[in-house]
């Protein structure tokens, strides 16, 4: 028979932020809280850049083509933090590109994000996405 929890929160017993689940074998445990992504973030850039969608993000810039912004609603604890980031282009599939940041655009109260084409110039993604791991502030 299936059981159903439902709970408002989930406090750890030694340790309040901390929470080991079992994982997959069950032989090992994994740390709830460094699972899970702290922050995310979907972009309209091409036109008038618009954020479509986030968690944990206050605000969003467009600094420029291919260059944008997040600042996050609760900062990170250190710049030492992880993030993914990916662009789409309704192009053909013809362009290959990447996007990326430069160390001094990672801070724990923003992420600053670059696309570039395979030229290696500077260009707006229909949309751009991403998320974040590490420890809050």
């Amino acid at each position: 028979m299936a059981s159903v929890l439902k709970v408002d929160s989930i406090t750890g017993v030694t340790t309040a932020g901390s929470i080991s689940v079992t994982g997959e074998g069950n032989s090992t445990t994994t740390n709830l809280q460094q699972g899970l992504a702290k922050a995310w973030f979907q972009i309209t850039g091409v036109g008038t850049a618009a954020l479509n969608d986030s968690l944990n993000v206050s605000s969003f810039n467009d600094e420029g083509t291919g260059n944008y912004k997040i600042t996050y609603s609760n900062n990170m604890a250190n710049t030492t933090y992880s993030f993914s980031t990916g662009a789409g282009w309704d192009v053909g599939g013809t362009n290959s590109t990447y996007s990326g940041t430069d160390k001094d655009e990672i801070l724990t109260s923003t992420l600053e994000i670059y696309h570039v084409n395979a030229a290696d110039s500077a260009t707006d993604a229909n949309l751009s996405m991403g998320s974040i791991h590490g420890d809050l502030a």
